[in-house]
């Protein structure tokens, strides 16, 4: 552990900090930090090469790799090497290890904000190849990690294609084809309704099986996860008919994270909308149910969600603000010609996660017989 301080890490000549927050999970490379002149209270030094090891709420996988001088957060380890029987570059990847990460999680104090302490960190043993199969297990983890930070820079650069796109395409241009959602509501184009609330569905009526209600809570990349529940039986599920789910609908979080946002397919037929929801339904002969998908996961639709929702803890959102909302209808032909554009940088992205999640499991497998299982 270092213990390198500096009481004014400005006069020292330090330019930038680190917090946990500028710390990406699973990601060794250190993309963000902060302004040392804007004011920071930090005093642990790093230098180019030491691990930054994340100690609160470990689970989140921080650990990073320093390629700058700074100073960081108390809730982050600068951890280096001691002595020669260890390369440098292969610290980082055991603090990624799942034997570390078990044992440290297995360690760590605190209810909320768990925390391990050094004294615990320092007792985690592992098994110590040769300096040698060092070397061969750092040619190894170097080219996973050089793979890994091409497909990152690969999907951020299809993410900034997706927001120029966005920015094209559903940006208000003024012209005649801009609608507001109030305006296709009266038209009979587009409906939005809210789930129930407690005076229609009480908590009471909830099952541990049946028909799905959906909250933000069931939304994840795009999809519902059931598996948790809320459930409700036949006899309520019938009756709350108006706040059903069909293939081509829209469902949004209407609190805090409104990009959780979900295109209904067929398996999702008949779920129900819950308090926490809204869901958009369009008239698909005039505008293309996949096509306002995207309008509405668009970097401009969501930028203006952010900014008109209201409330401090938790902003939201409701039917007579999204009637406010102002999009772009073409003709039918333009809705799937851009609707194609989105669903291909889709597509590439998925691949790129993918290729991702294997470049993963290869240096987990890699970790896994070189170290052991840990003690």
């Amino acid at each position: 552990l270092s213990k390198e301080r500096s009481q004014n890490p400005e006069a020292d000549g330090f330019e930038r900090y680190i917090g946990l927050e500028h710390l990406e999970p699973s990601n060794l490379k250190v993309r963000t930090w902060g302004d040392i002149s804007d004011g920071v209270t930090f005093t642990s030094v790093f230098r180019p090469g030491q691990v930054l090891f994340g100690k609160r709420r470990a689970y989140q996988r921080k650990v990073a790799v320093a390629d700058f001088s700074g100073v960081c957060s108390g809730d982050i380890y600068v951890l280096e090497p001691n002595g020669d029987q260890l390369l440098p570059e292969l610290l980082a990847f055991i603090c990624q290890s799942e034997p570390f990460y078990d044992y440290v999680i297995s360690m760590s104090q605190g209810g909320l904000s768990p925390r391990v302490n050094w004294k615990a960190l320092a007792n985690y043993e592992f098994a110590l190849p040769s300096l040698e199969e060092q070397r061969r297990l750092a040619v190894v983890l170097q080219a996973i990690g050089h793979a890994e930070e091409s497909l990152v820079a690969t999907t951020e650069a299809l993410c900034m294609s997706e927001d120029a796109l966005s920015m094209r395409e559903f940006g208000d241009s003024g012209d005649a084809t801009m609608r507001s959602c109030t305006e296709l509501i009266k038209s009979g184009l587009m409906s939005l309704q809210t789930g129930p609330f407690g005076t229609v569905l009480a908590a009471s009526s909830y099952r541990e099986s049946g028909h799905p209600v959906i909250n933000p809570i069931n939304i994840s990349d795009g999809n519902f996860n059931t598996e948790g529940g809320p459930f409700v039986g036949d006899e309520d599920w019938v009756r709350l008919k108006k706040y059903w789910m069909h293939e081509g609908d829209l469902v949004i979080g209407r609190k805090r994270d409104m990009r959780k946002l979900v295109y209904v397919t067929d398996e999702y037929d008949g779920y129900v909308v819950g308090s926490d929801c809204i869901r958009f339904r369009v008239d698909a002969s005039v505008i293309w149910p996949r096509f306002f998908f995207h309008l509405l996961r668009s970097v401009v639709t969501q930028r203006w969600l952010k900014g008109q929702a209201f409330g401090s803890v938790m902003p939201g959102i409701n039917e007579k603000l999204l009637g406010r909302l102002r999009v772009r209808v073409p003709g039918m032909l333009a809705q799937r010609s851009i609707c194609g554009m989105f669903d291909q940088l889709n597509v590439a992205k998925s691949q790129l996660a993918f290729r991702r999640q294997q470049l993963q499991s290869c240096k987990s497998s890699a970790l896994q017989a070189f170290f052991g299982s840990g003690a």
